[in-house]
């Protein structure tokens, strides 16, 4: 069976190549592509040549060690065709995720395939690794009755992370993003105000959105290093900045010579590829993972799917989330 798999060949450029796939030996089954899901974020870091070329191994084995040309994505749901040698033959014409990058069909392990829940819809599953962050993010966050909470960056995995948070009983829930697009889409899932960091009284006007405090704790999942400064003036004393960013190869040049030295603010790291170590005793992948399906179930996050282009469109696809982020949420390459 033949493929066409998108490779990033250079910045700013893709195309697709295709390839022969095998049989399905022992363990594996041939599945064809329904739906992916380019990524708003990080995968635009690929796109335009910003990620860095020399990053060290680690878990998050799908960003490590890039280099062009590359295939690059991880949000397939797709179709079982065909099962190899000891895959129960059932599994031909169900639907399942995978992690895999954008193309038309592939052969993996059964193994690393995840099974749609009965009911749930395609253009849901499709977002489930942005879910998981979500869910890893919120447990990182550890929110707490009562708190304030401030979310920077509204893009998909913000707005499924102010999803998540809106169901905790907070004090408020504050969201900012640049576009009002995405400002709009943050206060129809629960935030109390959606404010424009580029505005000249931002600070301001989120201290009154917060009920004239600053915030317990501060998400920053905009992208742009320089909200850094926006969290640490909005973060009360002893308060944690979650930092869900991957700014790739933008440099960070923080404001840290004032009060932050008497603050006692905590900067977290969060990465969905670990577990945070305090919950790692009672949580693994798969517990995250019944997790993320549930979540997916109760916020139904295709409702921010804004664009669908078919494959021979993909370059401008990505030329709409770099040129005119403004105008999209979640496109989908749709088979």
């Amino acid at each position: 069976m033949k493929a066409q798999t998108l490779f990033f060949t250079a910045p700013r450029q893709v195309e697709w190549r295709e390839n022969t796939l095998p049989a399905p030996s022992q363990g594996e089954a041939l599945a064809r592509t329904l739906l992916s899901a380019p990524s708003p974020g990080t995968e635009m870091l690929v796109y335009r040549g910003q990620f860095p070329r020399r990053l060290a191994a680690s878990a998050d084995s799908i960003s490590a060690n890039l280099r062009y040309p590359l295939a690059y994505g991880y949000a397939c749901v797709a179709e079982i065709l065909q099962t190899g040698p000891g895959v129960d033959e059932a599994l031909a014409g169900r639907l399942v995720f995978a992690f895999q990058p954008h193309t038309s069909a592939f052969v993996a392990p059964v193994s690393t395939l995840h099974l749609l829940p009965p009911g749930l819809p395609a253009e849901a599953a499709v977002f489930l690794p942005n879910m998981e962050t979500a869910v890893s993010l919120t447990q990182d966050i550890a929110p707490l009755l009562g708190e304030r909470g401030l979310a920077l960056g509204q893009g998909i995995v913000g707005l499924l992370t102010l999803s998540l948070l809106k169901r905790f009983p907070l004090e408020s829930l504050v969201s900012a993003d640049r576009f009002p697009l995405r400002r709009q889409a943050s206060l129809r899932a629960g935030a109390a105000a959606s404010l424009d960091p580029a505005q000249r009284d931002f600070h301001t006007l989120a201290l009154q959105a917060l009920g004239g405090e600053k915030a317990d704790f501060v998400l920053e999942i905009s992208g742009a290093p320089q909200a850094l400064n926006d969290a640490l003036a909005l973060t009360r004393f002893s308060g944690r900045i979650i930092i869900g960013s991957w700014y790739g190869q933008k440099r960070a040049t923080l404001a840290l010579g004032g009060d932050f030295h008497r603050s006692r603010i905590q900067l977290f790291a969060s990465q969905v590829s670990a577990i945070r170590p305090e919950l790692s005793g009672r949580w693994d992948k798969s517990r995250r993972f019944a997790t993320t399906w549930r979540a997916l179930e109760q916020v139904q996050p295709q409702q921010w799917v804004t664009h669908r282009f078919a494959p021979a469109r993909a370059a401008d696809l990505y030329r709409l989330l770099d040129e005119s982020p403004q105008e999209a949420l979640q496109p989908l390459i749709k088979w």
